[in-house]
């Protein structure tokens, strides 16, 4: 492997290595040596940018956070347009079609992780706590145009919708379930005004 070499934002490299390594393989296969193998780039460069691998694995978690809270954002300014069944059953479809389950499982499976991410802040799951957000604030704008039950509970609501559709796509092995599927669950669940 030459060394001397700059590389662009090695971050990105190392959780895109990451990313498709859980995806492939999942989170047992996921240990410093894989990705930097995968992400083509010596083992050190790994432990240049992180303190260790738990707290690389925190810092993908974080990063995978912070792309739930955009999609939270362009849900909630969807508000009032299109169907509300379609927009949850959508927004649903693009979280837990991605590699959200893989995270969720790596999250689940290391304690170590947990307690970094807990040092972090928030309570619950990460990434699943966001969703569980974009979800409820999505409903509270929808309520407030009455396109949702004025008397919904949006905190109550958010947490069984995102529980449910996490089972329809639980088994990554299998096929994701079919976008009637995900409108089917949305749809029972969401009282629309």
């Amino acid at each position: 492997m030459p060394t001397g070499i700059a590389i662009r934002d090695v971050r990105r490299q190392l959780f895109d290595a990451a990313e498709r390594i859980l995806l492939r393989d999942g989170a047992n296969a996921l240990t410093s040596r894989a990705v930097t193998t995968e992400a083509g780039v010596a083992k050190g460069v790994l432990h240049r940018h992180f303190e260790d691998f738990d707290a690389f694995l925190a810092d993908l978690v974080l990063d995978r956070v912070g792309r739930v809270e955009v999609r939270s954002r362009a849900l909630c300014e969807s508000a009032g347009s299109g169907d509300v069944v379609g927009n949850l059953a959508t927004a649903l479809t693009d979280l837990f079609g991605t590699i959200v389950l893989r995270i969720v499982g790596l999250v689940i499976a290391r304690d170590a992780l947990r307690a970094r991410l807990r040092e972090a802040g928030g309570r619950g799951v990460p990434v699943l706590r966001e969703a569980t957000a974009m979800v409820a604030g999505y409903l509270a704008a929808e309520r407030a145009l009455g396109r949702v039950r004025a008397d919904v509970d949006v905190d109550l609501l958010a947490p069984t919708l995102i529980g449910a559709a996490h089972l329809l796509f639980a088994d990554a092995e299998s096929p994701a379930p079919e976008a009637e599927e995900v409108r089917r669950v949305v749809a029972t669940v969401v009282p629309v005004g």
